[in-house]
């Protein structure tokens, strides 16, 4: 078979056009501003490049400085890193402030917390003790947040105002940096998500299959029920790659079912990865139709403190 000849161009004919006729996605207006020695934050979150990631934030930080001063929800939902990285006095602080309206939780996160209010300090080395099979068996941790569980679906709790209850009643020596004992105290609704096996409580002998579900089952509910008010407001997913995303998504689905409109909610992913579910179930499906949903990648020990200093500026 002959070869096929190609016929060279001829590139003398290529059209051009004075580029300063385009448009141009960075312009000088965008840049950010050169650092000086002693900056405040407000000047340097305002020096940033408004460009991708730093445009972003500054655009959350108003948004979430906005719903504060107009009564709209702010949610946060976060696995238990956060607690694990040191950020529960900022968190902490932005629900005694009012910032945050709500959290919702996923297992692990009410046994870091619990561990920082009983004893002030959290997070086994998994590693050391998965070896002989001690992972885990931490007494205290199991027994006492089994039996808050279990007391609370005696009296109608999720689990996550039964163990915060509980936190608080017990006077936990460290209770200032609990989470959850903070929202018992202010009265703001917290909630857990938990999948049986997930989390270290339920290797516990103390574990209750009832009172897991039925007080899990019922901060479904009840986060359904703060979704339900998510118009106009924001959704914050710190650290969460499964369950709350998975759980995120039907609390919105039933809200609207129930007659919710749930419209222009702006959803935000905060992770040092980024995953398919958040993406997926935070930052694009709820906001398809109306709303922005955005995402953010780093480190939470960074990224989170700017973030809350970058809300206070706008405030």
């Amino acid at each position: 078979m002959a070869r096929k000849n190609f016929k060279a161009l001829d590139f003398s004919k290529v059209r051009t056009y004075p580029v300063t006729k385009r448009f141009s996605k960075v312009q000088t207006s965008l840049l950010g501003k050169k650092i000086a020695k002693g900056v405040t934050l407000r000047s340097f979150v305002r020096g940033l490049p408004n460009i991708l990631a730093a445009q972003n934030l500054k655009s959350i930080a108003a948004k979430i400085a906005d719903c504060h001063r107009n009564r709209k929800t702010v949610l946060l939902g976060m696995g238990a890193h956060p607690i694990k990285v040191g950020l529960s006095p900022l968190i902490i602080d932005f629900m005694e402030r009012g910032i945050i309206d709500a959290l919702a939780l996923n297992g692990a996160g009410i046994i870091h917390d619990f561990e920082l209010a009983y004893m002030g300090e959290t997070s086994e080395d998994v590693a050391a003790s998965l070896k002989d099979g001690s992972f885990g068996m931490g007494e205290e941790t199991g027994a006492f947040i089994n039996a808050a569980i279990i007391e609370g679906t005696r009296l109608d709790l999720g689990v996550g105002a039964a163990v915060g209850n509980a936190i608080v009643k017990n006077h936990l020596p460290y209770r200032r940096l609990s989470i959850l004992a903070t929202a018992s105290r202010l009265g703001i609704p917290v909630t857990c998500h938990i999948a049986i096996g997930t989390d270290i409580i339920h290797m516990h002998p103390k574990a209750d299959g009832k009172a897991l579900g039925d007080c899990s089952l019922r901060d479904f509910r009840t986060l359904t029920s703060v979704v339900a008010t998510l118009g106009g407001g924001v959704y914050l997913n710190f650290g969460s790659a499964v369950i709350l995303p998975e759980v995120f998504l039907k609390a919105v689905s039933l809200a609207r079912n129930l007659g919710n409109a749930v419209e222009n909610l702006t959803t935000v992913n905060l992770d040092f990865l980024q995953h398919y579910r958040p993406l997926t179930n935070v930052v694009s499906r709820p906001t398809l139709q109306t709303g922005k949903g955005y995402q953010i990648t780093g480190h939470m020990e960074i990224m989170v403190p700017l973030l809350f200093g970058a809300v206070l500026e706008e405030l």
